[in-house]
């Protein structure tokens, strides 16, 4: 055999091993193969974490893609990220798309989680917004904030606590505490001696209490009865009741009447207090019916009648003079 020609087999079986060889370590490198087609979204993120070219593209924890390219904006304020995916896998835009990672510290990756496919579809070369990955330094710089939070508030605690035994739990406080306890124990036990007073007491005079109670309950039942019939008097006298009232108003106003006329001095009434010579003379009047009555009690009808005759005159010469009158026998 030419030894030229041998050399040149060899060279191409060498080439196409390298060949197949760069062709496995593409497929089991996570990166895409020449034989699938492809399109691209691009995402822009605030930061990428520790996200790297060739990491792969999960969407329910199957691969459909890998991460071709990352840039970083002109201005910094983002980066731009290149998803090569496989073409048989459609996307539609009201997909969430994450930076994740796989376990505590494993790789990162990104992460798409459709929602309702309700959207459109994505287009080679279409963008799309992803969410920031999770940073665990910065998580862990907010656990040390928050530790330095915590030191500090068991600081505050410590000087709470020592303050508190300083100020309340001393002798003092707890000689004062412990007297407390003693005088409310003593309260009690008085409460409990009165209480037991009070049963004795309502035990003993029960009697006297269920008697008080059923007069109580007569007494209402009388006052109702009475109430009762009380209204039955009022619905049956309603007429002669509203009569007698009648009456009453009518004599009210007559005697009203009379007693204006006694003020304006009409009648006898009226004139005997208006008029004081006829007040007068009646008043002599009943001075002497006074006198009267009293002399007929003390002398009686015939010594009055004996002391009114006239004087007899005796004879002779001049003028007649008056006989004294005869005694009364009465006298």
């Amino acid at each position: 055999m030419n030894k030229s020609r041998l050399e040149w087999k060899v060279g191409l079986f060498v080439f196409i091993g390298l060949v197949l060889l760069g062709a496995l370590l593409l497929q089991f490198s996570k990166g895409t193969t020449f034989f699938r087609p492809t399109y691209a979204i691009k995402l822009r993120a605030a930061n990428v974490g520790g996200l790297k070219v060739r990491s792969s593209v999960l969407m329910a924890g199957v691969q459909i893609g890998t991460v071709s390219d990352i840039r970083l904006a002109p201005g910094g304020t983002n980066v731009t990220i290149t998803l090569r995916l496989f073409s048989e896998f459609e996307i539609h835009r009201d997909a969430r798309f994450l930076i994740e990672m796989s376990g505590f510290l494993g790789d990162q990756y990104v992460a798409i989680m459709p929602s309702r496919n309700a959207g459109d579809l994505f287009q080679d070369g279409d963008v799309a917004e992803a969410e920031a990955p999770f940073n665990m330094q910065e998580v862990a710089r907010s656990a040390a904030g928050f530790i330095q939070r915590v030191d500090e508030t068991a600081d505050k605690l410590n000087d709470t606590i020592a303050d508190v035994r300083r100020l309340v739990l001393n002798e003092e406080t707890l000689t004062n505490l412990a007297a407390a306890v003693v005088n409310m124990r003593n309260v009690s036990e008085r409460a409990l001696g009165t209480v037991d007073n009070l049963n004795a007491l309502v035990s003993s005079n029960s009697p006297a209490f269920s008697h008080s109670g059923s007069n109580l309950v007569m007494f209402s039942e009388q006052m109702n009865q009475f109430a009762g019939a009380l209204s039955g008097v009022l619905a049956t006298n309603r007429e002669e009741i509203h009569t007698a009232v009648k009456n009453i108003e009518s004599s009210t106003s007559v005697l009203k009447n009379v007693l204006d006329e006694l003020q304006a001095g009409k009648g006898l009434a009226g004139n005997l207090l208006k008029n004081e010579q006829l007040a007068a003379t009646v008043s002599q009047i009943a001075n002497d019916l006074s006198i009267t009555s009293s002399n007929l009690n003390r002398l009686g009808l015939w010594g009055i009648l004996w002391q009114r005759k006239p004087a007899r005159t005796a004879p002779g010469p001049g003028p007649a003079q008056p006989l004294p009158a005869p005694k009364n026998p009465f006298d």
